[in-house]
């Protein structure tokens, strides 16, 4: 049932990147309409910006989780299975910490920006706290599935929800 959560939570995250890339699309499109229509609407640039920002951030949980991200298996695939899970497993700490470290120094830029009412030097003069939401909780939400993946290395399961590590090379496009 845990899991399951986790995956909708992975799911939503995904659904949020793809909502912010629409809003991207919309953004840059307004920018051209008015360079042909003679129209400004101050700010489309910078908010073109935040949202490809959130895009990137959003996707990583859902990415990694459907093992979309790049894993350089050339060596893994040659090892034994034991040597290749104790691998694993000192990848997957390693990379909660770094996840973990990365997720907590962007909730705190977010809240220092926050608490100092830093704004953009951009013509939009938005808050900074509001865009960089999008960073926060994509970094929260990619530490937590790295754990999850660490959890999952541990446990003896798959720690990828769509594929597995031997179907990886028939995966690549």
């Amino acid at each position: 049932m845990f899991r399951k959560m986790l995956s909708k939570i992975y799911d939503w995250t995904g659904a949020l990147a793809a909502f912010f890339m629409v809003m991207t699309l919309i953004m840059i499109l307004v920018s051209i309409a008015g360079r042909q229509f003679n129209f400004y609407l101050p700010g489309t640039d910078a908010y073109a910006g935040y949202c490809t920002a959130a895009v990137g951030f959003l996707a990583l949980a859902h990415t990694l989780r459907r093992g979309e991200h790049i894993r350089v298996t050339l060596i893994l695939q040659r090892l034994p299975t034991d040597i290749k899970r104790w691998l694993e497993i000192v990848v997957y700490i390693i990379g909660s910490f770094l996840a973990g470290a990365f997720a907590f120094f962007s909730i705190r830029l977010m809240l220092m920006s926050r608490e100092i009412g830093d704004i953009s030097t951009s013509n939009d003069a938005t808050q900074l706290w509001i865009p960089q939401m999008g960073m926060a909780l994509g970094a929260t939400v990619l530490a937590i599935a790295v754990f999850h993946g660490l959890v999952d290395v541990i446990a003896g399961r798959q720690p990828l929800d769509a594929i597995s590590a031997k179907d990886e090379p028939a995966h690549i496009e």
